[in-house]
C-alpha cells in the first residue's frame, strides 16, 4: 500500500447499472445490479470492495470501464466526466482490468508475445516491431516471466503464471488505474501470496491505483488503503482498511468480520460468530427499503418503508443504516 494524496483519481457518483429480464410474453424487469452507489479513489490508493457472490462488485468494475454502458450516474476520471465514446477511448488507456480468471480470460490461440502485445497493437503504441517487442519483453520481465515465453501458449502455464500474463497486458499502456476482479480468487492460497505482494511492488514502483475486488477479506485488508462493502447492488459501508475490521457498524459488516478467523486461540474463542439467516434476496425481486432488512437481527418498520442514506456518521467512515445509533 502506498501513500496518498488527497486528489480523487476515479468519482463515482450515484452509478446505477440495471439488465432488463424477460420474465414472461412480452415482459422485462429491471435486474438492480449497481443501484446508486457513490465513492471515490485517490491518486496512489488501493480501494477494496468486498461483497458475498451476487452483490454487485464486478459489475461496479465493469461500469467504472464501460464495458457496460452505465444506466445512470457518472464516472469522473482525473477531474473530467466520462461521457462520449471519445471519453471512453482515451479512459482506456489509462484504465484497464486484471480479470478473474486466467484459464478464460487468455485466448488460446494466440501466442504470449500477442496476448500482451494486443492492446499495444489497437492504440498503435510503437513504430515498428523491434519496438514492439523490446516492450513486451520489458513487461514480462515486470511480472516475472522469462523472455523464452513469449513464444509459448497459455495451455502450456499454471494458472499463477496466466494470471501474471493477464497482468502483464493489463500494464501495457502504463495506465494509471487497474480494476483487479477477484485477481487471486482462482489461484493456490501459495500462489495467492506472489501475486498479491507483485500489484504491492508494482503500485509502488509505477504509482498505481487500484479498485480491488475480492469477496475473501483478509486478501482486502493486506492490499487496501480503505474497504468498502456492498449488499444486493448497495454500498452499505466505507471506511479505512483498519477502522472497518476493528470497528464495523453496519450490521452486515459485523457479520463478515465475525467470520474472519482469528490465528490467535484465545481470540478465536472470545470471538463471536455472527450468523445471518435466510438467504441473499435475488436482485430482481430485491425487498423494500432497505436491502438487508429481511436478514437482519435489527430490523424495524422504518426499515421496510425508505432506503437508509448512505452517509458520514464519523471522519471517513460511511454507512448506511437507520439505526446505527441504537446498535452501536
Amino acid at each position: 500500500m502506498s501513500q496518498n494524496n488527497q486528489k480523487a483519481l476515479i468519482e463515482v457518483k450515484h452509478l446505477k447499472e440495471y439488465f432488463n429480464i424477460n420474465v414472461g410474453m412480452f415482459k422485462s424487469k429491471p435486474l438492480k445490479a449497481v443501484d446508486d452507489v457513490s465513492f471515490s479513489i485517490r491518486k496512489g490508493e488501493t480501494l477494496g470492495l468486498v461483497g458475498e457472490s451476487g452483490c454487485g462488485k464486478t459489475t461496479v468494475g465493469r461500469t467504472i470501464l464501460h464495458l457496460y454502458k452505465p444506466t445512470g450516474g457518472e464516472v469522473i476520471y482525473d477531474g473530467k466526466p466520462i461521457v462520449t465514446k471519445n471519453d471512453v477511448h482515451e479512459f482506456r488507456k489509462k484504465a484497464t482490468m486484471v480479470f478473474q480468471d486466467p484459464y478464460s480470460s487468455l485466448n488460446p490461440r494466440m501466442t504470449v508475445s500477442d496476448i500482451i502485445g494486443e492492446p499495444l497493437d489497437i492504440h498503435k503504441m510503437y513504430k515498428n516491431k523491434a519496438e514492439r517487442r523490446e516492450k513486451i519483453l520489458e513487461l514480462m520481465g515486470q511480472v516475472g516471466l522469462n523472455s523464452e515465453h513469449a513464444s509459448r501458449y497459455a495451455h502450456e502455464f499454471s494458472g499463477g503464471q496466466r494470471q501474471r500474463i493477464g497482468i502483464a497486458r493489463a500494464l501495457a499502456l502504463n495506465p494509471e488505474f487497474i480494476v483487479c476482479d477477484e485477481p487471486v480468487s482462482a489461484l493456490d492460497v501459495s500462489i495467492q501470496a506472489q501475486v498479491i505482494n507483485m500489484f504491492d511492488e508494482l503500485q509502488e514502483k509505477m504509482g498505481l491505483t487500484y479498485l480491488f475486488v475480492a469477496h475473501d477479506i483478509l486478501v482486502v485488508r493486506h492490499i487496501s488503503d480503505r474497504i468498502a462493502v456492498m449488499y444486493l447492488g448497495k454500498m452499505v459501508e466505507l471506511a479505512d482498511a483498519d477502522e472497518i475490521y476493528s470497528h464495523p457498524l453496519h450490521p452486515y459488516t459485523k457479520s463478515l468480520m465475525s467470520a474472519v478467523p482469528q490465528p490467535d486461540p484465545k481470540l478465536a474463542r472470545a470471538n463471536k460468530r455472527i450468523v445471518l439467516s435466510g438467504d441473499i434476496p435475488s436482485p430482481l425481486n430485491a425487498p423494500s427499503g432497505c436491502p438487508f432488512r429481511t436478514r437482519c437481527p435489527y430490523a424495524a418498520e422504518r426499515c421496510g418503508e425508505e432506503v437508509p442514506e448512505f452517509k458520514e456518521v464519523s471522519s471517513g467512515h460511511f454507512a448506511a443504516c437507520h439505526r446505527l445509533g441504537e446498535i452501536n
